[in-house]
């Protein structure tokens, strides 16, 4: 339901509050925080560990190689954090958790 417009996280602008992409910096989740991909809990920037799951919060960014925390973007180099499955018929985004697809378990390319 849309409602007044918020500022953005990433760039502080004014969008709407359904707003899912905010449409002055094109960053995704303009307004609410990061969460958990396994369980969706709320997660704050830093944690090592889910507060809900425990899932570990540290992860290899796909682009650059270097740790960093599983929000939306990488705190190094600032790419999104997912990774596209290379199989052609799935091509299902993700964060980068593991070494195979959560959808077809085929292996992804993740730099280490």
């Amino acid at each position: 339901m849309p409602g007044y417009s918020r500022p953005c996280r990433y760039c502080n602008q004014l969008v709407p509050s359904d707003a899912n992409t905010c449409p002055t910096c094109g960053k995704v989740n303009p307004i609410s925080g990061p969460s958990c991909p396994k369980c969706a809990a709320h997660l704050e920037t830093g944690w090592k560990r889910c507060p809900s799951c425990g899932l570990s919060l540290d992860v290899t960014c796909p682009k650059c190689g270097k740790t960093t925390f599983l929000g939306d973007y990488c705190d190094q180099c600032q790419a999104r954090l997912m990774v596209i499955c290379p199989n052609k018929k799935c091509r299902f985004e993700q964060a980068p958790l593991g070494e195979k697809c959560v959808k077809c378990g085929k292996p992804l390319n993740i730099t280490k």
